[in-house]
């Protein structure tokens, strides 16, 4: 059987232009303070968690006001007792969102293409996006107040 990679879908207040900025431009409001930002594609960005647990690098591999895909070119993911392969599972893999209008707001499918159960990171990178996208980007773009880690 297939290994099915992260999903999630959330529904927010807000306009699709909205959910675009903060997938692109407005990482540091809902993700991490150390965050990049992506204008067109081909731009690299570098997203860091304290030093202590690591940083990713990503490319904007399609910006569309429907669409962003960035992927993972650099990633130092630190988690202590876990073996040293953990710190650059993510190399390869995207992070893709699509963003559909709807009736009073917009919905946002988020799916980490290659995030996977058979990763050793996976339980640790699914709480995370739990908390991230699900949480936090739905609460900034509802009250315009996210949870980003600082």
């Amino acid at each position: 059987m297939a290994q099915k990679n992260y999903e999630r879908t959330i529904r927010t207040t807000a306009s699709r232009s909205q959910a675009y900025a903060a997938l692109t431009t407005g990482f540091t409001q809902w993700w991490t303070s150390d965050a990049g930002t992506f204008e067109k594609p081909g731009d690299v960005a570098k997203f860091g968690f304290s030093g202590k647990l690591g940083y990713w690098k990503f490319k904007a591999m399609s910006l569309e006001p429907n669409r962003v895909e960035l992927e993972c070119v650099e990633a130092l993911h630190i988690h202590e007792g876990h073996p040293k392969e953990i710190e650059t599972e993510w190399l390869g893999t995207r992070a893709i969102w699509d963003i559909q209008e709807t009736v009073g707001g917009t919905e946002i499918h988020f799916v980490h293409d290659g995030l996977t159960p058979d990763l050793l990171c996976f339980d640790i990178c699914e709480a995370g996006w739990d908390m991230f996208f699900v949480d936090s980007l739905q609460a900034y773009l509802d009250t315009g107040t996210g949870k980003p880690h600082v």
